[in-house]
């Protein structure tokens, strides 16, 4: 009766995957899918359109990498991949390299902050797929040297990110460019209404998956908020510091913010890199490679990193600084509990902010777990700790110090 009723574990080959492309996962040891690839993966097969939100670190690019391969093996078009972020799209190229290359696949990543002259010499070689940022693709199309009329499958990847980064003016310049007759994939971490009115505009019957909620945290991270004020986070950083050995990511959320704590931790001894904005693009690809090498145990970041790191054992992220956009938290813890692995996600968050926390909870459906309150009395305000079940968040008092 067990034997009966035990489920059949789910392979890329029952997914309809064809032999050559199985061949290549044999030899990257990725015999079993992911949820989004298992959901994914038959859907761009068929051809039909496709919305998919799921989190980074989630298997996504192999999700729509595989189908949208063996796709263009078939249909003997191209195929166009849209990312936020220079360092997405060299991720994303670098992982369709690994699928595709032995079976002839050629790819162009046309990303801001290199040179152009390069770019265009991948183009010359008439790649089957381009992955680009939509600035530089619009670049690339004023100049004449890249035409989209021969698109099969379009891929808009981390839809949300560019959306919220100002590029939805370049997004319709280019949908009016590719033929009405293609199939469009969209991934996104969240579902706000301009991604659904994008899909209502351009994409014909979606079908609509989802590996987990819309603006769900990975299961596998364990969440902590810590509560100080301004003046007590550094010294609470590096006592949280000194509970974990392995690498770390550290939020805030200016860039000269970044610098500082950055400063502040090489001068106490810590192996730290920093990527922001006022970096330059070689700079900042030097930092990752020294992070994921091991060379710097610590990484100081923006949000310009949220989605652009692609490291399966960060142990811990830290939000020394709580977001702007509340959406971003959920990007943000992603980049821990990668590849199956458990991570840790420490937020410290101001007394003043309790809103900001309820906003997040709000977000992800839980209620955040507080685990420390040190000296935090203001003038007319102080923190209640109120406990929910075997979880703890918190509210705030407008009682003065001295009154009941």
């Amino acid at each position: 009766m067990l034997e009966q009723n035990k489920q059949t574990e789910i392979d890329f080959k029952s997914l309809g995957v064809n032999a050559s492309i199985l061949r290549v996962l044999d030899n990257l040891k990725l015999m079993v899918p992911t949820p989004i690839q298992s959901k994914s993966i038959p859907v761009i097969l068929s051809g039909q359109d496709l919305i998919g939100v799921a989190q980074t670190g989630t298997g996504k690019t192999f999700a729509f990498g595989i189908p949208m391969l063996e796709r263009l093996m078939i249909s003997k078009g191209r195929g166009l991949i849209l990312l936020p972020t220079r360092e997405l799209a060299l991720q994303v190229d670098e992982n369709l390299r690994k699928l595709g290359e032995d079976l002839g696949l050629r790819t162009a990543a046309l990303i801001g902050g290199e040179a152009m002259s390069r770019q265009m010499q991948s183009l010359k070689k008439n790649p089957h797929i381009v992955i680009a940022t939509p600035g530089r693709l619009i670049d690339c199309l004023k100049r004449g040297s890249l035409r989209l009329d021969d698109i099969r499958v379009l891929v808009l990847d981390e839809a949300d990110r560019m959306f919220d980064m100002g590029f939805a003016p370049q997004l319709r310049e280019i949908m009016k460019r590719i033929p009405a007759e293609r199939q469009t994939i969209l991934f996104s971490a969240t579902m706000p209404d301009t991604i659904l009115k994008l899909a209502s505009a351009h994409m014909i019957t979606p079908i609509h998956i989802e590996v987990s909620p819309s603006g769900s945290t990975v299961e596998l991270v364990d969440q902590e908020v810590f509560v100080v004020r301004k003046e007590e986070k550094y010294i609470q950083l590096e006592k949280v510091l000194s509970q974990y050995n392995g690498s770390v990511l550290v939020f805030t959320r200016t860039k000269h913010g970044a610098r500082s704590l950055a400063r502040n931790l090489e001068q106490t001894g810590h192996k730290v890199a920093e990527i922001h904005s006022n970096l330059s693009f070689g700079q900042r690809c030097s930092a990752m490679a020294g992070f994921k090498s091991k060379k710097y145990r610590i990484l100081v970041a923006t949000d310009i990193a949220a989605r652009g790191i692609d490291v399966n054992d960060i142990e811990l992220v830290v939000n020394y600084d709580l977001p702007d956009n509340t959406e971003d938290y959920v990007h943000r813890i992603g980049r821990t509990a990668r590849a199956g692995s458990m991570g840790k996600a420490i937020s410290f968050a101001l007394p003043s902010q309790g809103k900001d926390i309820r906003s997040i909870e709000r977000l992800i459906n839980k209620k955040l777990s507080l685990t420390e309150i040190a000296r935090l009395e203001q003038v007319g305000m102080r923190p209640v700790c109120i406990r929910r079940g075997r979880t703890m968040s918190f509210g705030w008092s407008n009682r003065r110090r001295g009154r009941r």
